[in-house]
């Protein structure tokens, strides 16, 4: 199922995220350079494990750049990149940043991000996303916006959201609602999915029935499903007693969702894809991802605790 992984460049394309761990995983080693350099590594080994969807956003910093320099130093044109636009990164490369990305939704954030994200990645651009689309953000209900990102899909390009926050459910079910030119508009969703918030796999379920393509984002909690487990005791404590690493165990369960067409990886380090790799090679029963499901908490605690955590 190694095909079904996508590596995502959230947590390498800038220096500062709010992954767990990256003083062990990047140390001081954050120049653009430095992170482009790694960015390459991880696109190398993605690829030779048969990994063929990449996932930037305009507010990664420089992944775009990053993977776009890839793509031209290899060619591999059978790699797809998925986008996203609507916020922009503001950080400035400097860890201590008040504010590192801003977002905006408007007709003219999208008009001024298009053509910058078109140019860098041309014909391996699959998808370009609405990057955190909320019923409050306006995007799902602005109709020159539809029109404007109707282009986009009739030259081929999907368009779809990205959803974030406690009321992923009701993003995802407004946008299936959009049609543009009797058309439906968003056909790619971007969803958190993990073993601690679940709470968006029934509107995610009825997207694919309607014919998206569904992509599995933090999968692993943003470092919370991973090592010991001492941020998420309870499925800790069901993958070692199942013998199974915790971090694998978390990307086994997402590819489990019938409806996810990719589950991304964020890996930041060699060692962290090799292992989301080898859990594709597992096919943990029903049991054994609801029982690590038993400790998923309320969507309203998991966002709060993700939105005070610190950039690092």
């Amino acid at each position: 199922m190694t095909s079904r992984l996508g590596l995502g460049l959230a947590a390498i394309g800038r220096p500062a995220y709010i992954t767990v761990g990256r003083d062990a995983d990047l140390g001081g080693q954050r120049s653009p350079a430095e992170l482009e350099a790694r960015t390459h590594e991880l696109l190398d080994a993605a690829y030779a494990a048969g990994i063929r969807y990449v996932d930037v956003a305009r507010s990664y910093g420089r992944a775009e750049e990053f993977a776009a320099h890839w793509l031209a130093a290899r060619g591999h044109r059978d790699v797809e990149v998925g986008s996203k636009w609507g916020y922009r990164y503001v950080g400035d490369w400097d860890m201590a940043a008040q504010v590192h990305e801003i977002k905006d939704h408007s007709v003219a954030a999208f008009r001024e991000q298009w053509p910058l994200t078109r140019d860098l990645l041309g014909s391996n651009l699959g998808r370009y996303l609405v990057h955190s689309a909320t019923l409050d953000s306006g995007a799902l209900a602005d109709p020159g916006l539809h029109r404007a990102l109707a282009a986009v899909r009739d030259e081929g390009v999907r368009v779809g959201i990205s959803t974030s926050g406690p009321h992923q459910s009701d993003a995802v079910r407004a946008a299936l609602d959009v049609e543009v030119d009797g058309a439906p508009l968003f056909t790619a969703f971007q969803v958190t999915w993990n073993l601690l918030e679940p709470s968006v796999g029934a509107a995610a379920a009825e997207a694919a029935a309607a014919g998206a393509q569904v992509v599995v984002k933090e999968s692993v909690a943003n470092g919370r499903l991973v090592g010991a487990g001492e941020r998420a005791p309870h499925a800790a404590s069901v993958a070692r007693r199942a013998g199974i690493e915790l971090d694998r165990l978390a990307i086994a369960a997402a590819l489990a969702r019938p409806w996810a067409w990719r589950v991304l990886s964020g890996a930041a380090t060699p060692e962290q894809l090799a292992s989301h790799v080898a859990a594709a090679g597992l096919a943990p029963d029903g049991a054994l991802i609801a029982e690590a499901l038993g400790g998923a908490e309320p969507a309203g605690d998991y966002w709060a605790a993700r939105s005070a955590r610190p950039w690092t």
